[in-house]
């Protein structure tokens, strides 16, 4: 979805804490990406509550284009909720706003888990309030979260995350900056 900032970026760091949230390595990530190019990128995971450390990589394959949804493949830790294992994932995403006068962008597609070792259907919904301004709704094939995010021109980003953990909700900041 379209601006929210870091768009031309190569570097991005992130953190977030739920505090009190039941599995450690979900507590508090530190996140620092690299755009090798326009359309992809690789990282790092750091969980350090849990001494865990993992490999973050998307790839835009498709991109978008006002009549054709962009399609990403990638992998992260698995879901928010697991003690351990990877996800690897495709999804597809379109911004409608062209169509529907709406700044929304719903994106679908499919996990498999190292964890529960399952392919789950994932997906979720971008939607633009405000200049500078962007929520975020996932539903990662177990439960939904939900993210506001406060963009700013000098590429900071600070934000609350609402996390659903079996009918249990989380609350918890997120920090980025783009360089």
């Amino acid at each position: 979805m379209r601006g929210t900032g870091g768009e031309s970026t190569k570097w991005n760091l992130a953190a977030r804490w739920l505090p009190g949230f039941p599995v450690d390595r979900a507590e508090l990530r530190l996140t620092a990406t690299y755009a090798v190019m326009p359309n992809a990128f690789v990282g790092i995971e750091y969980n350090p509550l849990d001494d865990d450390v993992g490999l973050l990589a998307n790839w835009r394959i498709v991109s978008e284009t006002l009549q054709r949804p962009a399609v990403m493949v990638g992998t992260s830790s698995d879901r928010i909720g697991t003690p351990y294992g990877r996800a690897y994932y495709a999804t597809v995403a379109k911004d409608l706003q062209h169509y529907t006068g709406l700044a929304v962008a719903p994106y679908i597609g499919t996990a498999y888990g190292d964890f529960d070792d399952e392919w789950t259907l994932i997906g979720g919904l971008g939607i633009r309030w405000a200049p500078g301004w962007m929520s975020t709704h996932s539903w990662d094939g177990y439960n939904l979260h939900h993210m506001l995010d406060r963009f700013y021109a000098s590429g900071r980003r600070i934000g609350v995350v609402l996390v659903d953990q079996e009918g249990d909700y989380y609350a918890g900041v997120s920090l980025g900056v783009s360089l």
